[in-house]
């Protein structure tokens, strides 16, 4: 079995989650996070000690002495469980498909998601009365030229990378979920909105991609 650890409204659970269930992976998630306490416990520190989430721990693949596998960081969950379990299905086998996902993902973690947070924040998470338009206005600037990007990407092709579903699209819709569902305006994306369709669709996905932001 595996456990994993994170509420499923965290952009970074729901990657894990939607993954688990593409592999067809047995597993239960415990419901933490959000500024309940929780990620300070004792017992959590133990299993990730930056106190984020996600955290997973992979009973099918414990130590001599019956001790699971504990991972944290999201993409890293990802790409462990598509390596364990899913070679050359969303872990490919070629090493430039492999090394094309590889840095979708790491420009989601690294690039789009940092640009939009202070949109989303903002918009999302607090009070009408205490937002900041010119923060919300600097975010949406980085953002969207991101987007873009990311639209022409996908202008010639079904998935991130080229003919199959991988890993990459995983993260990549995650994020992308998150930025066209901020509420502030987005220019026209024909592609990426076709390809967000798309994820949305995957049986996988359809109790994460339709979650309302929060």
């Amino acid at each position: 079995m595996l456990r994993i650890w994170g509420r499923l409204s965290s952009i970074n659970v729901q990657k894990v989650v939607w993954c688990a269930r593409e592999l067809h992976l047995d597993h239960e998630r415990i419901d933490i996070g959000n500024h309940k306490g929780e990620l300070d416990a004792e017992a959590y520190v133990r299993l990730n000690p930056n106190r984020l989430i996600p955290v997973i721990e992979d009973f099918r693949d414990t130590d001599v002495a019956g001790e699971p596998f504990v991972l944290w960081e999201s993409n890293a969950i990802v790409r462990y469980l598509c390596a364990r379990y899913g070679e050359d299905t969303l872990w490919p086998s070629d090493v430039k498909a492999r090394a094309s996902a590889d840095r979708w993902m790491d420009w989601q973690t690294t690039t789009f998601s940092p640009a939009m947070v202070q949109a989303f924040l903002q918009m999302v998470r607090m009070p009408e009365d205490q937002r900041d338009q010119a923060v919300i206005d600097k975010s949406c600037e980085r953002t969207e030229p991101l987007a873009k990007m990311l639209d022409n990407a996908l202008a010639d092709r079904e998935f991130i990378g080229g003919d199959r579903f991988t890993m990459a699209d995983i993260s990549l819709a995650c994020a992308a979920h998150r930025w066209m569902g901020t509420p502030v305006p987005h220019a026209p994306r024909p592609n990426l909105e076709r390809w967000l369709a798309d994820m949305r669709a995957r049986p996988a996905a359809l109790s994460i991609l339709v979650l309302p932001l929060k």
